[in-house]
């Protein structure tokens, strides 16, 4: 497995199955094994994992064609690549913000690498959710129910799942 950050999201849902567990981030931290840009000066072993979760990153990258292609290099054949992408929402300043994706675009940037029958793509959101997030509220904030319906022309999250062909 590989995270982006920490392995939250490994630890949680891949527990005692995950024989090895790295981290990939762009400066040093405490969960870090591997220091590297995805679009760059990054050296992730070749046909090393089985799964990379990139949890809402891509928006940050300028090359995001050049990520998902070394994500794509670092899967094994039949390899996952889980990822979520930001649509409607506040920008934060930490790091320089180059996209907003719609499901169109995520779908399009796996594809292109992966094939189309190999990607998924969702949008999830509303625009009672949107705006909510545009006015800074938080889930406790909103009634569950405020989550129940997705609707794709007010994207909040973004998320895709490609399997790397067991040919590729």
């Amino acid at each position: 497995m590989l995270e982006l950050g920490n392995n939250a999201y490994t630890r949680a849902f891949g527990g005692q199955r995950v024989e090895r567990s790295d981290v990939l981030s762009i400066e040093p931290n405490p969960s870090a094994t591997i220091i590297g840009d995805l679009t760059g000066d990054v050296s992730l072993p070749r046909l090393g994992f089985d799964c990379i979760i990139l949890t809402q990153a891509l928006q940050y990258l300028f090359d995001i064609h050049r990520a998902i292609e070394t994500l794509y290099h670092a899967l094994k054949p039949g390899g996952v690549l889980l990822v979520t992408a930001p649509g409607i929402s506040p920008m934060e300043d930490r790091w320089p913000w180059y996209w907003t994706l719609t499901a169109a675009t995520l779908d399009r940037l796996l594809a292109d690498l992966f094939g189309q029958d190999a990607v998924n793509v969702e949008a999830h959101g509303n625009v009672h959710v949107a705006t909510a997030l545009l006015y800074g509220l938080a889930v406790e904030d909103l009634d569950s129910s405020a989550f129940n319906t997705d609707d794709s022309r007010y994207p909040v999250t973004v998320a895709g799942r490609a399997v790397k062909r067991r040919d590729g």
